[in-house]
């Protein structure tokens, strides 16, 4: 993988660039659709290319190393070929959903003893494992695994959970040297930066994360319960340390401005089940704020879902055709909810991107921001 910086803004941290992976390139700051078990809920590949305009999605280790499982991923030549999906994939190791399985997991200094949330049946996740298996997974893209601390630990329990993850690190690059690549490109590991809310060990493990010299860098925990702006703070400190030339990515997050925040303050590739899970609830995400679709306000609106909408879709169908659809729960209107929300998330990363080489970031970000949270 190779990250070219090509712009940077003059008022503020805000950063464009271009990642080149071993299936294709990435214009970055970008927005990656989350494709937990090897697809991205009620969208088809086709729409997440020609009308969401995807360059990169996610898969996740936990739920496909259970579900269709390692040995048929294996058969089929990686996740690639096994979905369809040509362009590049990341990984997340599974690290936060085992963690979230607070009373199905025991956590020890090999790794994690967790139960399957499908059938009860026992595993182990080392470091090791981890790597082995987003080595069959194929992904381009490929995440450390990590213990993720809830946003209200106290310092003692996240300065011994980070100690761990720098441990667990140092196991994951042992076994990723020791280990090839299966499919005939290479895979590039992010170490992920942790340590809660408390700045010295933020501090500490972004700075053992850019000693690696990895490809690129992960933030994980944060807004997983912490105050909103701890969370802005603890980026800005963060990508004070990361390497300019390396991306960097935020996990999990989030809203609309919480991505204009953090493009912001440096950070280049985002991900986030937010405009899927929310559009499958009726909440639309638009230019000039934030519909709830299933409003009776919206049952004889007969203009399109969004005026110069960023997918083909907003300018065929309806509000209240749209409406109909969620209140007859027609499977449809979940699936056109979910391409309008991606191909924003798109839209607003892809216009950031513009106003960034442009220069007039900052002042477009003021004037953007106020908009996407309004509701309407």
């Amino acid at each position: 993988m190779h990250f070219q910086l090509q712009y940077t803004d003059k008022s503020s941290n805000a950063r464009a660039g271009l990642i080149t992976t071993g299936h294709g390139t990435i214009e970055t700051p970008v927005f990656m659709p989350v494709g937990t078990q090897g697809a991205v809920k009620a969208v088809h590949f086709n729409e997440l290319k020609e009308d969401v305009g995807a360059e990169i999605i996610l898969g996740n280790t936990y739920h496909l190393y259970l579900r269709p499982g390692v040995e048929i991923l294996e058969q089929a030549g990686g996740l690639h070929r096994f979905n369809g999906w040509d362009r590049p994939i990341l990984t997340d190791s599974g690290g936060f959903q085992v963690f979230s399985l607070a009373e199905n997991r025991k956590l020890r200094e090999e790794g994690a003893e967790f139960r399957s949330h499908i059938d009860g049946s026992k595993h182990l996740f080392t470091p090791e494992k981890v790597m082995d298996i987003q080595r069959s997974i194929g992904a381009d893209i490929i995440m450390a695994f990590d213990e993720c601390t809830p946003g209200d630990a106290d310092y003692e329990y996240a300065r011994k959970s980070l100690e761990l993850t720098g441990r667990w690190l140092d196991r994951c690059i042992r076994r990723l040297n020791e280990t090839e690549a299966r499919y005939g490109y290479e895979q590039s590991l992010f170490p992920i930066v942790q340590g809660c809310v408390y700045r010295d060990l933020r501090q500490k493990a972004a700075e053992n994360a850019a000693s690696k010299n990895a490809d690129g860098n992960a933030i994980g925990g944060l807004a997983v319960g912490e105050p909103v702006e701890k969370m802005y703070e603890m980026i800005e400190l963060v990508n004070e340390i990361l390497p300019r030339d390396k991306p960097r990515y935020l996990m999990g997050v989030g809203t609309p401005a919480n991505l204009l925040e953090a493009i912001e303050r440096g950070v280049d590739m985002f991900d986030c089940i937010m405009p899927t899970r929310n559009g499958r609830n009726g909440q639309l995400f638009t230019k000039e704020g934030i519909i709830n679709i299933r409003n009776k306000k919206w049952e004889n609106d007969f203009s399109p879902i969004e005026e110069n909408g960023a997918s083909a879709i907003d300018r065929f169908h309806t509000k209240a055709y749209l409406r109909h659809l969620f209140t007859a729960d027609e499977i449809l209107g979940l699936q056109i909810a979910s391409v309008h929300n991606l191909a924003f998330y798109l839209w607003l990363v892809k216009e950031a991107r513009k106003h960034i080489i442009e220069g007039d970031f900052t002042a477009w970000k003021i004037a953007m921001t106020p908009k996407i949270q309004n509701r309407l």
